[in-house]
């Protein structure tokens, strides 16, 4: 008979470690994102550093609130479709965000949108556009 094998021995405590270690990234990228949030929000412009694309996907961030000045509308944009590294930041997303409806009438694609914040779901009736922090204008 030989002896137990190092996978019977310490499997179990490592696989603990690794599911910890799973978790306490999860919840370091929510409050990454979550603070990215609030000073989007209160600040009202491009926050940098922003978390990147793989942080806000591993928090459950699935869209970016993007808000055209143009015509003053709200869409969100899927993260997990982004054709971008998963290292990107968020805040380098902003270049590359056009309004549909501006470009339509225009008939070249106008760039005047800016990012509001990450958001968990779509924008819906019941989930409405993200607003600024009272004060603000």
């Amino acid at each position: 008979m030989g002896t137990k094998s190092r996978e019977s021995i310490y499997g179990a405590s490592v696989r603990a470690v690794a599911e910890q270690a799973a978790e306490a990234r999860k919840r370091a990228d929510r409050l990454a994102c979550d603070a990215w949030n609030a000073r989007m929000l209160g600040f009202r412009g491009p926050a940098q550093p922003s978390p990147t694309l793989g942080d806000a996907l591993n928090a459950g961030y699935l869209y970016l609130e993007v808000r055209c000045l143009g015509c003053d509308t709200s869409q969100t944009v899927a993260l997990d479709i982004v054709r971008r590294p998963k290292c990107t930041p968020i805040h380098e997303l902003e270049r590359y965000m056009r309004c549909r409806d501006c470009s339509q009438v225009r008939g070249y694609p106008y760039k005047r949108s800016s990012l509001v914040a990450l958001r968990t779901t779509k924008i819906s009736t019941s989930h409405p556009p993200s607003t600024l922090w009272p004060g603000e204008r």
